[in-house]
């Protein structure tokens, strides 16, 4: 699974799992119409509250979420290191050195947090810029 895979499931966890398609039914051939009862389609998925379930998960943890994307992933136990944080980048798409360097590190906040809305994820505009 990717490192983003990862980040997202621990975050939507099971309110976004797929919705299973729905059943199809197939009528043997009759010489008179009938009408077969449709089902109503699934309901959508709502969007996840990224920053309530961060918020919930961070309760009593000294761990700033909302910029460093080192301590977003401690919150949300997906290994921080160097390399997973590499790959991650590459996940994203991301162009420059892959050195942990600051500037690294804050687009894949960003850049996560983007995704996460694409996703379907519910982020407030302030972690999305």
């Amino acid at each position: 699974m990717s490192i983003f895979g990862k980040i997202k499931d621990a975050i939507f966890g099971k309110a976004h799992a797929a919705t299973p398609p729905a059943q199809t039914r197939t009528a043997a051939p009759v010489a008179t119409p009938v009408a077969v009862p449709q089902q109503p389609a699934p309901a959508p998925v709502s969007e996840v509250d990224v920053e309530r379930n961060l918020t919930a998960m961070a309760e009593g943890k000294d761990l700033n979420w909302r910029t460093s994307i080192v301590d977003l992933m401690k919150l949300i136990w997906v290994d921080s290191s160097l390399d997973n944080r590499k790959e991650l980048a590459r996940e994203l798409g991301y162009t420059g050195e892959l050195d942990g360097s600051a500037e690294m590190n804050l687009w894949l906040h960003k850049a996560t947090m983007r995704e996460l809305s694409a996703n379907g994820g519910k982020v407030p505009a302030e972690l999305l810029d």
